[in-house]
């Protein structure tokens, strides 16, 4: 492995302190601080607007009737807010969060292309705007939903070639290079880049998570980036890839869909179980148990997400043998997912564990993903898969993986990093309060769907039969609930950010590069590039990170 250090690319500059004006970002800088706070803002801005057509659809749910919004209203709210949850939330924050932290983390002063780094940030905004505007279409958004499975994607009824989901597809494709654009600026900065010592079994798990979620990326992206562009030719200029009307097959784009869109669930998730790993040995005061393993199960869940797409297809006319081969596949994701949750309550277990904000947003996000994983397992399955196709336990099931567990990770990453991004202390009581709304709030809105998918309740319908409604009730109190615990975050983040106490270097006292220099960091990052002398997590033990000088 070649290890280029940073001096060798960038020279030694001379130690810059960080900027403060608020201008320098709605700006086109090359930063990757200033862009990681673009992209986690940025997401949050839209995690709100997707959380505004969540309660609508919620609020429609309320009642058996279809009586809050017309239908092709409600289609395309969980349309939109399928797409803004996961292509402006998700994706963009944990960007955000890698932006900001690999480069410190490795010993590095920038990422490897600043440049490409502040286009790929760019793309997102012009993404959103887009989305937006498609509801002053005639037509309004796609109605379609997140995956936009034709031939229903392939409808046109207002007969204009600018139609809601012309837009959605140009969008998502905007996504999907910016998502490619990073992927290459990430593997490249983590394989040349890392500090004179760093070896790959001395490097934070959250860059070993970053490193495989971005090989995700770049095998997956392309395929699903190609099903989008056919799709938008049938749409367009009437081809017929995926229309069966003409000869298409809507079968095909399925698969171009699923053999990304499933491995992007690691792309999510990987660095939350980054953040975990980051989290639990400071808050428990002991090394992060089984780190060789728990850093090489996170490229082995990257080489098997690959081979598991046709789980999403057994009731596509998928033949026996394939129906087997990817049930087969799907289940082996859980060991070394198993080998992680492991390591995590080996890590707490014993320890001297201090509940702050990110312990138990992290601590929360791991109950939750333990019962994510037991359904998916479920789901895993042919003939469980089958019985509960296209109902609400599907629902359940990924919320509970895209809220329960990477949301509430992302919450637990935003109180650790809080102080050392903006120089500040959060509020630890609003974080608390955040916290247990967030945590009954997710319950309630998510687990009633398991037993509503088990008897029989379709997803993406706007009216039901009234012997669902009682569970409709619950799930709906917990969105609501979900969407007043922003408020305090909101209130701390802002409150905290202008009159907060001013944060020291290192206020969890604990292992890293990032935790050696001020609060918030200089422009440069390191007045002197640090060498790497020792394995990262060495809580409890006396030997340093870092060579003295």
């Amino acid at each position: 492995m070649t290890n280029i250090s940073v001096e060798d690319i960038t020279g030694d500059a001379p130690q810059q302190e960080p900027r403060t004006d608020w201008k320098q970002y709605f700006s086109f800088s090359t930063d990757h601080k200033v862009i990681g706070i673009q992209y986690i803002v940025t997401a949050f801005i839209l995690f709100l607007v997707g959380g505004i057509f969540a309660m609508i659809i919620r609020g429609e749910l309320i009642t058996p009737e279809s009586d809050l919004v017309d239908r092709s209203v409600y289609n395309a709210m969980f349309t939109m807010h399928g797409t803004v949850m996961l292509f402006g939330w998700t994706f963009p924050i944990l960007t955000g969060f890698a932006n900001y932290f690999v480069p410190l983390m490795i010993g590095a002063r920038d990422m490897a292309f600043p440049r490409l780094n502040a286009v790929a940030f760019w793309m997102i905004p012009i993404a959103a705007i887009l989305l937006m505007a498609s509801f002053f279409v005639p037509g309004g958004p796609a109605q379609a939903g997140w995956w936009s499975y034709p031939p229903v994607s392939l409808q046109n009824p207002t007969g204009n070639l600018i139609n809601g989901e012309v837009i959605w597809l140009l969008a998502v494709a905007i996504s999907g290079v910016s998502s490619i654009m990073g992927a290459i600026n990430f593997v490249t900065t983590i394989v040349k880049m890392r500090a004179p010592g760093m070896t790959f079994f001395r490097t934070p798990i959250f860059v070993w998570n970053v490193f495989s979620a971005q090989i995700i990326q770049l095998f997956g992206l392309p395929v699903l980036t190609a099903g989008a562009v056919m799709l938008l030719l049938d749409l367009t200029v009437g081809t017929s890839f995926f229309d069966p009307t003409k000869g298409g097959d809507p079968v095909l784009f399925q698969h171009f869909f699923w053999f990304y869109s499933h491995p992007a669930v690691y792309v999510i998730i990987l660095p939350v179980f980054g953040v975990f790993s980051e989290i639990f040995p400071v808050f428990a005061r002991k090394p992060l148990f089984g780190y060789k393993i728990v850093a090489i199960s996170s490229l082995l869940i990257a080489g098997v997400s690959g081979i598991v797409w046709v789980h999403h297809l057994y009731v596509s006319g998928t033949p026996g043998w394939m129906r087997l081969f990817f049930m087969l596949t799907t289940m082996f994701v859980s060991v070394p997912t198993g080998i992680k949750v492991f390591a995590w309550t080996a890590t707490i277990w014993g320890g001297k564990l201090r509940f702050d904000t990110p312990m138990l947003f992290a601590f929360g996000a791991l109950i939750l993903f333990v019962f994510a994983g037991i359904t998916g397992i479920t789901l895993s399955s042919v003939p469980i898969d089958v019985h509960v196709n296209n109902t609400y336990y599907v629902v359940g099931h990924f919320h509970y993986v895209l809220y329960g567990t990477v949301t509430m990770g992302m919450f637990a990453a935003i109180y650790f990093w809080f102080p050392k991004m903006t120089g500040r202390m959060y509020y630890e009581g609003l974080g608390k309060l955040h916290f247990w709304l967030a945590f009954i709030g997710t319950n309630l809105n998510f687990f009633p769907m398991h037993p509503l998918g088990l008897q029989g309740m379709l997803r993406r319908v706007s009216s039901y039969a009234p012997e669902y409604e009682f569970w409709n009730i619950i799930a709906s109190i917990g969105g609501f609930l979900l969407g007043v615990s922003t408020l305090p975050f909101i209130l701390n983040m802002i409150g905290s950010w202008i009159h907060g106490e001013q944060a020291p270097k290192n206020p969890w006292r604990a292992i890293g590069l990032e935790w050696l220099v001020a609060s918030p960091p200089p422009v440069e990052n390191f007045e002197e590039i640090p060498v790497v002398v020792s394995e990262p997590y060495g809580y409890g033990k006396s030997e340093p990170l870092v060579a003295e000088h």
